[in-house]
Parts: C-alpha cells; sequence; structure tokens
C-alpha cells in the first residue's frame, strides 16, 4: 500500500473515499521513508486518512544521505529560522498540492525532531488551520514571532524526558509560550524515552488526529 515517489512517501487509505490528509515531516538527516510506517499504526484511528510523508527539500549537508529542512552548520536562531521560513513556502505548496490531489479539505501535521519544528511554523502559519498539529522531540522556533500566527489549531507536544538530541526543556518552553498566544496544548512526556516514538507517544498521537478530525 505504501508509494514512492520523488517527493514523498504515501500510505492509505486503508477504507475508501480518503476524506482525511495527515503530513509526516522527517527529522534532520532522514527522508519520508522514516515515518511513513506511522500510517498503518493511526490507519486504525483513521481509517479514511491518507498520510504523506514528504522529503525536505534540501539535501543533508552533513552527510552523502537524507535530508534536511534546513541546514544546521549555522546553528544561530536567526539561521534557522531563515531556513525553516524558506522550506515553509515549499512545505506550503506540497500540502496544497496533496489536498487537490486527494479532493480532501481536512488535513492534520504532524513532525518529529526537525520536522515538529517545520510542523509548529508551518501550520500555525496556514491561511486554512489544519485539525491538529502534532510535535514530537521537537523545539518552537521564534516564539517572539507567535504574533504572527494565522490560526490556533490544537497543538499536542510529546517529548522524551531524557532525549539528549533535543532536550525535553524545549517542548516544556514550547508549550508556555503556545499557551500565552492563546494556542491549544496538551502535552506528553515520557519517561526514560530518548530521542524517540514510542507507544505511549503513538497512542496519545492518535487520539489527538481523532478529536481534531472530529471537531466541527
Amino acid at each position: 500500500m505504501t508509494e514512492q515517489t520523488d517527493d514523498a512517501m504515501r500510505w492509505g487509505p486503508a477504507e475508501a473515499p480518503a476524506t482525511q490528509l495527515v503530513v509526516l515531516l522527517h527529522g534532520l538527516g532522514a527522508d519520508g521513508a522514516d515515518l511513513i510506517d506511522l500510517a498503518p499504526s493511526w490507519a486504525h484511528a483513521l481509517p479514511h486518512a491518507v498520510f504523506v510523508a514528504p522529503h525536505a527539500p534540501e539535501p543533508y549537508d552533513e552527510a552523502g544521505f537524507g535530508r534536511q529542512w534546513f541546514a544546521l552548520w549555522d546553528r544561530s536562531d536567526a539561521a534557522r529560522v531563515a531556513g525553516a521560513d524558506a522550506s515553509r513556502v515549499w512545505l506550503d505548496r506540497f500540502i496544497d498540492e496533496e489536498l487537490a490531489r486527494y479532493g480532501v479539505t481536512d488535513y492534520a501535521i504532524m513532525g518529529f525532531s526537525q520536522g515538529a519544528m517545520m510542523a509548529l511554523h508551518t501550520g500555525l502559519r496556514r491561511a486554512v488551520p489544519p485539525r491538529a498539529i502534532l510535535a514530537y522531540a521537537g523545539r518552537l522556533l521564534a516564539p517572539e514571532r507567535l504574533g504572527e500566527i494565522t490560526n490556533h489549531a490544537p497543538v499536542l507536544l510529546v517529548h522524551g524526558d531524557a532525549d539528549p538530541v533535543v532536550p525535553a526543556e524545549n517542548s516544556h518552553q514550547a508549550a508556555a509560550a503556545l499557551q500565552a498566544a492563546g494556542v491549544p496544548v496538551e502535552t506528553l512526556f515520557c519517561a526514560d524515552l530518548g530521542h524517540g516514538i514510542d507507544d505511549a507517544g503513538l497512542s496519545a498521537g492518535a487520539i489527538a488526529l481523532q478529536r481534531g478530525f472530529a471537531a466541527s
């Protein structure tokens, strides 16, 4: 059921017709294949959803394989945000094209690590809000720019409390900033989990997606 193209991996729907789109954004140095295996797990909760995992627009500049949403050779906040702004233009267009491809209007965005940063950075600035934004092991870029967001889509933040790559404190900070901006936020901090996604996180994601798509 998995389809591979030059720009993305696609899966579903488990049951026709497709009525929902879930966009899965991979982390640094991976590609869409890294997250598309989440689709069968979440399809039990969303049988009419198509899952699409795009390959980020840039080659990973620190290896001969993988993709990146923005470079990290300059780790300043300004450089990260500039890179995310550029990829947001690409991602906005990609999401619009996928909605048109499947003829659906309801969608959600999920991301892991750097993909989680893009999910938040892009999802909250979409003209038509996603039904839910799921950010795993990420951080909120440019919290000082939350005044420019265009929607208040519900957000789920999931993070391992033993993450050595992106410390869980980033999600604590993101939750506080988003709540202050009026964005509804739920959090799950997974005990003894490193930089990854566990069963508890998958279950929380399924519930958040179901709730988001069920909301009128």
